[in-house]
């Protein structure tokens, strides 16, 4: 098995010593992490390159024509329409090559709802399969997003898709799905991490309006785990923790510490919740905050008469 791995390995090292794996590497070296356009715009220059994308995927099929045991450097995922594999990975952009089934793509139900992702993508479709995009646009949340007062998504003019088309979508306020294609669909797409939007947000087709929302960033949904493990390990001495993750940009985080908070020490959250009502910038929390201000106060009393 060794002896066998042995040429993969090889092959694979060759891979990422080429000029276009070197390029994919210096393109997003010092990309900023809190804006999407710069990492946007070198992803963009490099599929507008056909020949750089044909050219960085061609020593991997040399080496799968020449063993068909050949085993990628690279994680690969499959489901029933869709098979893809994670090409590069940093902290700005993911390279991703995916072939879509048409066949399955054509006998599934067509889709409900429609997912505005919170990033910043760029695809450069290599063979376009005759598909269409459908396309919605929305507005971008704020701080002060409000799922009850969300607009329904506006639907935009499909756009018939061509090999070779590369499209930039800012998945923070435009949705798109695929449909019609009469052939397989194989795409290299860049999926920018840099300037992401809190929330994935999904709309349903027949009107347009909010079905649900979801965190598009996993650090915050981290950081929701560790504050739930203080509570749950009584640690009333890590308040400072829970303060400061109350003052967090993202306002799910910021809800998620201060009832954690109150589930562990409500006297020491009080004040902050006392703040959270009367001034966050988003206007649920300032509600859902609001309505339980009256309960912990009470139960505050509560457990001073009984002391």
């Amino acid at each position: 098995m060794h002896g066998a791995r042995a040429p993969a390995q090889a092959a694979a090292q060759r891979w990422r010593m080429a000029a276009e794996y070197r390029a994919l590497e210096a393109a997003f070296a010092d990309c900023r992490t809190d804006a999407a356009e710069p990492a946007a715009d070198r992803a963009a220059r490099l599929l507008e390159d056909g020949g750089w994308a044909a050219a960085l995927l061609a020593p991997l099929v040399a080496a799968l024509t020449a063993d068909p045991f050949f085993e990628p450097p690279f994680r690969i995922s499959r489901d029933r329409m869709r098979t893809a594999a994670v090409l590069f990975e940093s902290p700005a952009a993911v390279l991703t090559a995916s072939v879509l089934d048409a066949a399955e793509l054509a006998a599934m139900v067509p889709s409900a709802t429609f997912v505005f992702p919170g990033m910043v993508s760029v695809t450069r479709y290599v063979r376009a399969g005759g598909a269409v995009l459908r396309r919605w646009r929305t507005d971008p949340i704020t701080p002060g997003f409000h799922a009850a007062a969300a607009r329904p998504a506006v639907s935009l003019a499909p756009l018939a898709l061509a090999d070779g088309d590369v499209q930039r979508v800012d998945g923070r306020t435009h949705a798109q799905l695929l449909s019609g294609a009469t052939a397989d669909v194989v795409t290299l797409v860049f999926t920018i991490r840099s300037g992401a939007a809190p929330l994935m947000r999904e709309h349903r087709v027949a009107d347009g309006m909010l079905a649900r929302v979801a965190s598009a960033d996993d650090r915050p949904s981290r950081a929701e785990m560790l504050l739930a493990y203080l509570r749950l390990e009584g640690r009333a001495d890590a308040g400072a923790q829970f303060a400061e993750a109350s003052h967090d940009p993202a306002f799910q985080l910021r809800w998620a510490a201060i009832r954690e908070w109150l589930s562990l020490d409500a006297r020491a959250a009080l004040p902050r919740l006392e703040e959270m009502a009367a001034e966050d910038p988003n206007g649920e929390i300032r509600a859902a905050a609001a309505t339980t201000l009256p309960r912990v106060r009470r139960r505050i009393a509560e457990a001073e008469c009984r002391g």
